[in-house]
């Protein structure tokens, strides 16, 4: 069942790749990045809310819809609002480097809230996830000397906790409810919260195939597939593994323009590489050690 489940995460992480190509064709149609933040929420409730509606799945309990309505100010606007302010403020390479320090984040989270074990490998994989990610993200402005200002270190690593929250979320309600269901309602919510911050104006039907493609593709099937995965793989696990995300824009950022690593970027992607055969291989010998007493008792 692991396997399955470490299967949905990649698969996911190869979609949520596409978020970047896609959002710079809607870019380069006109439309600002909050706002395409927004159409993108807005149209991937549509489709949560038709499955929901479809499956019966529209309920949730009085006791939990707090929980759920937060998510939709912190998870969804808090990591829009947050990610957009440190690239603002520090730059893209920045801000990614800090927004993918969220395995760690999920480790922490992971065993305070969640009583996961903090073992050895996972902190492993941890690191060399973030490490591969700086070198794949700072390696252009290596030589560079950039100093960044505390706004948007401090942007960087919230976005990093807000993505974090995710996982943590989905591995604690995934049990109660349907993907359909919490997104239902968290999705709209981070809407209205991102409103307020942009005009709305027309834009070519560029723009509106590129927001489609990130509700539909990018938002509605990744999450549905990688809460599916969730559901078999421990948060930390399933963090690291999603963590491909950012290769796999690479490289199609590479087949799409020309965008090269830099010897550093390699080194990254290798790590990062290292990190998921790390998480996969000591999640295998863990099932081993697991299934050792059941069949000495057979």
């Amino acid at each position: 069942m692991q396997l399955k489940g470490y299967f949905y995460v990649i698969l996911a992480a190869v979609l949520w790749a596409l978020i970047g190509p896609v959002s710079r064709y809607a870019f380069e149609a006109g439309m600002p990045p909050l706002e395409v933040a927004f159409w993108r929420s807005c149209l991937a409730w549509v489709f949560f809310a038709s499955q929901a509606r479809a499956l019966g799945q529209m309920r949730v309990a009085r006791n939990d819809l707090p929980a759920v309505l937060a998510f939709g100010v912190v998870g969804i606007a808090g990591l829009f609002g947050s990610y957009a302010m440190a690239v603002r403020a520090g730059g893209a390479a920045l801000a990614s480097v800090l927004l993918y320090t969220a395995p760690a984040w999920v480790a922490v989270m992971s065993r305070l809230w969640l009583g996961e074990r903090l073992s050895t490998p996972k902190i492993a994989a941890v690191v060399l996830t973030i490490v591969g990610v700086a070198g794949i993200s700072l390696g252009p402005d290596w030589s560079g000397g950039k100093s960044f200002g505390v706004a948007a270190i401090l942007f960087g690593l919230l976005s990093g906790i807000t993505y974090a929250l995710y996982y943590i979320f989905g591995k604690r309600y995934l049990g109660r409810y349907s993907t359909p269901t919490l997104f239902l309602y968290a999705l709209p919510v981070g809407a209205l919260v991102v409103s307020p911050f942009f005009r709305f104006e027309a834009h070519p039907w560029q723009a509106w195939v590129a927001v489609a493609v990130l509700a539909f593709v990018s938002t509605y099937l990744a999450y549905s597939i990688y809460y599916a995965g969730l559901k078999h793989l421990e948060a930390t696990r399933a963090s690291v593994v999603a963590t491909l995300e950012p290769l796999v824009a690479s490289l199609l950022a590479f087949f799409l323009w020309d965008e090269t690593f830099t010897p550093l970027g390699y080194i990254g992607a290798a790590l990062i590489l290292s990190a998921v055969l790390l998480t996969v291989v000591d999640g295998a010998r863990r099932r081993r050690i697991a299934a050792m007493p059941s069949r000495a008792g057979a």
